[in-house]
């Protein structure tokens, strides 16, 4: 009796290795896709988060002490190179202005009779040259009473756009204090941080007879209408963050960028005979990127890459690869390393054509 449930047993056991041993042998027998890099030039658009300037902001000052007689604009309006912005009360200044024209004329008349009386070798050259000195100082005096009488009317120095008013009409200005800002946007300064490594790579890349060109694309995740130039690049290098910084100039002609706007740069970075490969063809462990290289025996080996820079369902690798190569394209989480498989090989083009992808 006890021979028939043994027997059950052995047969379940003989039928489920069976079926196991068929799985196997039909995962052995399946076919992998492999491919090789292909190797072009190509090109990727790199974003930088930047600050956008004009290329003229500067903060609006008193020169003199006094009261704030009258405001003639606005705020966020656009004003004129020599338009009157601010007055302040002209009394005290128009009075200094009076009396050093008043004692340059004593002199002027001091200095006449004087030279009178040396003509006449009454008086020496000495005092002769002492009257033309008293002259000269009352008129500098003038010179200086007019000076102080023109800054109490503020003018705008160039074609700008104010920003915020910090005084009222009838305010007690001390000489300095703020009264607003101007900023001439015609053109604006774009800058942005380019990572050490990127630098040495844009200077030996770039053709330094012409800009690099570049766009913006603006807090709204639209790119701006203009083209702008990188025309200047800084110095130094920040030593915490190890970037150094880029300005690029974009002319502005509806005057849509204004001063301490953010965006990002979008700059157009050529790779020139590089090995690219599908991204669906890596895995990572770790914080490392590995292919599985398929040798001449169709033996896969995990081999470690070094990825030089990402496009849409592309890598650009730096190390680890030979245009020779082939590498697994699908299966990758069914193959261990150094096992053996069944491939078909895919010509690189048409994996770059049925994954649509654009590497040009």
């Amino acid at each position: 009796m006890r021979k028939i449930p043994i027997l059950i047993g052995v047969l379940t056991l003989l039928f489920h290795t069976s079926c196991e041993t068929k799985k196997v042998e039909k995962q052995d027998e399946a076919k992998y896709l492999v491919t090789s890099p292909i190797k072009k030039d190509t090109s990727i658009t790199k974003d930088y988060v930047c600050q956008i300037h004009s290329i003229k902001h500067i903060e609006l000052r008193t020169l003199e002490k006094g009261y704030l007689e009258q405001i003639s604009v606005d705020e966020g309006q656009v004003v004129k190179k020599g338009q009157r912005m601010f007055h302040i009360m002209p009394n005290i200044y128009e009075a200094e202005l009076q009396k050093a024209n008043a004692e340059a004329k004593a002199a002027q008349i001091e200095f006449k009779n004087t030279k009178l009386l040396a003509d006449g070798n009454v008086v020496s050259e000495n005092e002769l040259a002492l009257a033309k000195a008293n002259l000269e100082k009352a008129n500098a005096e003038v010179y200086l009473a007019q000076t102080h009488l023109g800054f109490t009317d503020i003018r705008a120095p160039f074609d700008g756009m104010m920003d915020h008013l910090h005084v009222r009409e009838g305010s007690l200005l001390d000489e300095g204090e703020l009264l607003t800002t101007l900023s001439d946007n015609s053109k604006m300064w774009v800058y942005f941080n380019v990572p050490e490594a990127e630098y040495l790579d844009y200077m030996t890349s770039t053709d330094k007879k012409s800009n690099k060109e570049v766009e913006l694309l603006l807090a709204n995740n639209k790119r701006f209408g203009q083209i702008g130039v990188v025309e200047i690049i800084e110095g130094e290098f920040n030593n915490v963050t190890g970037n150094i910084a880029f300005r690029a100039t974009f002319p502005n002609p509806d005057r849509l960028l204004r001063h301490g706007e953010t965006g990002s740069i979008l700059m157009n970075v050529p790779f020139k005979d590089v090995l690219i490969i599908p991204q669906k063809a890596t895995f990572e462990i770790l914080d490392k990127t590995y292919v599985f290289i398929v040798d001449k025996d169709n033996i896969v080996r995990q081999t470690e890459i070094t990825i030089g820079a990402e496009l849409p369902h592309l890598f650009i690798v730096d190390k680890g690869l030979k245009e020779t190569d082939r590498i697994l394209l699908d299966g990758i989480r069914m193959v261990k390393d150094k096992q053996k498989i069944k491939s078909e090989f895919v010509v690189p083009k048409s994996v770059m054509a049925n994954l649509a992808l654009y590497a040009e």
